[in-house]
C-alpha cells in the first residue's frame, strides 16, 4: 500500500520561508518520480515541482522557479519542498504525488497561507 503524508504547512508572512515534507511508505522515493502540486481556492491543481528518479533531474513551474527547491532524503524516504521568498499567490493546499505501479498516488495535503 502506497501512502504519502505531507507536513510542514502553516501561516507565514510574505517573503518568509517554509519547508514541506512528504513521508512515503509502500514505495522507495529514490526509485520513482516525486512531485509537489498545489491547489488554490477556486483553481485547479497545479504542478509545482518534480524530481525524477534518474540523475535527480528536477523541474519547476515558472511561477516558483528560483524560489522553491525540491529534494529527497533517501535514508528517511522523504521528499521535501523548500519554499523561500513566499508570495500571497503561493497560498494553497500543497499535495505530494508519485507515479508508481501504473497509478497516481496523493497525500492528504497541507495548507500554506501567505498573508500579512
Amino acid at each position: 500500500q502506497v501512502q504519502l503524508v505531507e507536513s510542514g504547512g502553516g501561516w507565514v508572512l510574505p517573503g518568509g520561508s517554509l519547508r514541506l515534507s512528504c513521508a512515503a511508505s509502500g514505495i522507495t522515493v529514490s526509485r520513482y518520480p516525486m512531485s509537489w502540486h498545489r491547489q488554490a481556492p477556486g483553481k485547479g491543481r497545479e504542478l509545482v515541482a518534480t524530481i525524477f528518479s534518474i540523475d535527480d533531474v528536477t523541474n519547476y513551474a515558472n511561477s516558483v522557479k528560483g524560489r522553491f527547491t525540491i529534494s529527497r532524503d533517501n535514508a528517511k524516504n522523504t521528499v521535501y519542498l523548500q519554499m523561500n521568498s513566499l508570495k500571497f499567490e503561493d497560498t494553497a493546499v500543497y499535495y505530494c504525488n508519485t507515479k508508481a505501479y501504473g497509478s497516481d498516488y496523493w497525500g492528504q495535503g497541507t495548507q500554506v497561507t501567505v498573508s500579512s
